[in-house]
């Protein structure tokens, strides 16, 4: 079994055109995220883009590119297509990297890929304890809840698990860090489904999945990236990056 990683970047971003290239500190975000992705346990880390002016980075810096098609509507897709062009094999499994987060860790990508050890693990994602000073009403946070096994049970928008009553003790919740991965034949799959119900309802794709069956297994991680979805959040990873 060999781990891929792959990164969708797409220049035509609704808030931020163009921010896969986006400086940091002299590199474009895109190289940030493809030589942390490169120092984990993956056999290798490709860029899938539509964007001739992304590949033409990537390849400056002695990076690997797959170019896919525009119609994409997730990242996940865009991962779909590249695995194919790619002709991994169903042993494989796809690692799917944010391409807006310059300080990915290693080790965050490397506790994905523990998850495989178990041979019953379809997908899997991270996850981290919210902190109390973090809102859980805000639906731009997606909330999750799983079971003992670590296998997800739901994602919401919706500040999960509710509590009723008090009962001495806030509940615990977690939130989702949105790096998958995924093994070959699964993806292959999910790929091809429709748009759910429950995925229309909260606009959260890993719920299709659920809908039709498959488990999402979790890991718990205690460190969370700052994801660049603005210039502003280009800004905060400038002033990170020069303490």
């Amino acid at each position: 079994m060999s781990f891929v990683g792959l990164i969708p970047a797409r220049y035509a971003s609704t808030r931020f055109p163009g921010k896969p290239l986006a400086l940091i500190g002299g590199k474009p975000m895109v190289q940030w995220v493809y030589e942390q992705a490169s120092k984990s346990e993956l056999r290798h880390v490709a860029v899938a883009t539509d964007d001739e002016r992304i590949r033409k980075a990537v390849e400056d810096f002695g990076g690997r590119v797959v170019m896919t098609s525009p119609d994409h509507r997730s990242g996940t897709d865009r991962c779909g297509e590249a695995a194919r062009l790619l002709e991994l094999t169903d042993d494989d499994v796809v690692v799917n990297i944010q391409g807006d987060e310059p300080f990915i860790r290693p080790d965050e990508i490397n506790l994905l890929v523990r998850c495989f050890d178990d041979p019953d693990t379809d997908i899997a994602t991270l996850v981290k304890r919210i902190s109390p000073d973090e809102d859980p009403q805000n639906p731009n946070m997606v909330k999750v809840v799983f079971s003992s096994n670590n296998k997800t049970i739901y994602f919401s928008r919706y500040a999960i698990p509710f509590q009723r009553e008090n009962i001495g003790n806030e509940v615990v919740r977690y939130k989702h860090i949105g790096i998958y991965a995924y093994r070959y034949p699964v993806l292959k799959r999910i790929i091809e489904l429709p748009v759910s119900s429950l995925e229309a309802s909260e606009k959260l794709e890993q719920l299709r999945w659920l809908e039709n069956g498959y488990t999402i297994s979790v890991a718990e991680c205690f460190h969370e990236n700052i994801a660049v979805d603005t210039p502003e959040d280009l800004e905060r990873v400038q002033r990170q990056l020069k303490r």
